[in-house]
C-alpha cells in the first residue's frame, strides 16, 4: 500500500487523492428541464375545486401533464379547465381533465402559462406559439396569472431577444397591414413579416382564421402601453402579442434554482 507522510502522520496516498481530486461536475440541466420544474411548481398554487385558463406551448404542456397526474391520483378534484388552443384542448381531453369556456366561467380563478419574453417590469411578449389571441381572453378575465418560463427568456426590454413580437391581423390585405406596423415602429429599426407554416410553406393560420405578422425590433420602442395602442387602432389588427401588467407571478427556472416573483 503507498503511503504518503503529512508531518509525522502516515497516509494512504489512494485515500489523500480521492479526499482532494474535484467532485465530478453536476448535468447541466437542459432548457426542457428547465421548463418542467417552473410548470410543476405552478401547479402548487392549483387547488381542488378552482377553475384553471390552460395555456399553450412546451413549458404549458408540462404543467398541464402535472394537473392531469395529480387527477388521475386524487390529489385534486372539481377542477375546470379553459383551454387557449385547439392544441391544448386536444391535451387537456386526452388527459381528463374537464372543460369549459368563457361563455359558462367568465371568471377565472388562476392560468399558468408561459411567455415567449418578459421584461424587468414582468410585461410579457406572447404568441410565437401562434395562440396570442385567446391567451389574452383567457388570461385577461383572471385572478392570478402564474408566468413560467425558463431564465433564457428574461429579457432587458421588450423585443430584446431579437426574436418576434407577433400581431394577429386579418387576411384582407395582409401586405398593406404590414407595411403599416412596420412604419409605426421605424425608429426601433423594425422589419415586419408575415409568419409562414413550416408545415405547407404558406401563411401561417392562428386557431380563428387570421394570420400573424412577426414584428422583430432593433432598438427599444418604449412606451409598451402607447405602442399597444397604436397597434390595436390599424384597421386590420386584431391583437398583439404584448402583455402588459397582466402576470401576477413569476416563476423562472435556472442553474441557481426556482426564483418566484410577485408582482408588488
Amino acid at each position: 500500500m503507498a503511503l504518503a507522510y503529512l508531518g509525522s502522520k502516515k497516509v494512504d496516498a489512494a485515500a489523500l487523492m480521492a479526499s482532494t481530486s474535484p467532485s465530478p461536475p453536476q448535468r447541466i440541466l437542459t432548457q426542457d428541464e428547465l421548463k418542467k420544474i417552473a410548470a410543476y411548481k405552478a401547479v402548487e398554487f392549483v387547488e381542488s375545486g378552482m377553475v384553471l385558463g390552460l395555456g399553450t406551448g412546451s413549458t404549458a404542456k408540462h404543467a398541464i401533464d402535472r394537473i392531469g397526474e395529480l387527477l388521475r391520483q386524487g390529489k385534486l378534484a372539481n377542477i375546470i379547465g379553459i383551454p387557449t388552443s385547439t392544441q391544448t384542448h386536444e391535451q387537456a381531453l386526452s388527459l381528463g381533465i374537464p372543460l369549459s369556456d368563457l361563455d359558462t366561467n367568465p371568471v377565472l380563478d388562476l392560468a399558468i402559462d408561459g411567455a415567449d419574453e418578459v421584461d424587468p417590469d414582468m410585461n410579457l411578449v406572447k404568441g410565437r406559439g401562434g395562440s396570442l389571441l385567446r391567451e389574452k381572453m383567457i388570461e385577461g378575465c383572471c385572478k392570478k396569472f402564474v408566468v413560467i418560463v425558463d431564465e433564457s427568456k428574461l429579457v432587458d426590454y421588450v423585443g430584446g431577444s431579437g426574436l418576434a413580437m407577433p400581431v394577429e391581423i386579418v387576411p384582407f390585405c395582409w401586405k398593406f397591414t404590414a407595411q403599416k406596423l412596420q412604419s409605426l415602429f421605424e425608429e426601433a429599426g423594425c422589419v415586419a413579416k408575415l409568419r409562414i407554416s413550416p408545415e405547407n410553406g404558406k401563411a401561417y393560420v392562428t386557431d380563428n382564421g387570421n394570420f400573424i405578422i412577426d414584428l422583430y425590433f432593433k432598438k427599444d420602442i418604449g412606451d409598451l402601453k402607447a405602442a399597444g395602442d397604436a397597434i390595436l387602432r390599424l384597421a386590420g389588427v386584431v391583437e398583439h402579442g404584448m402583455f402588459i401588467d397582466m402576470a401576477t407571478t413569476l416563476i423562472v427556472a435556472g442553474e441557481m434554482g426556482v426564483r418566484v416573483r410577485n408582482k408588488c
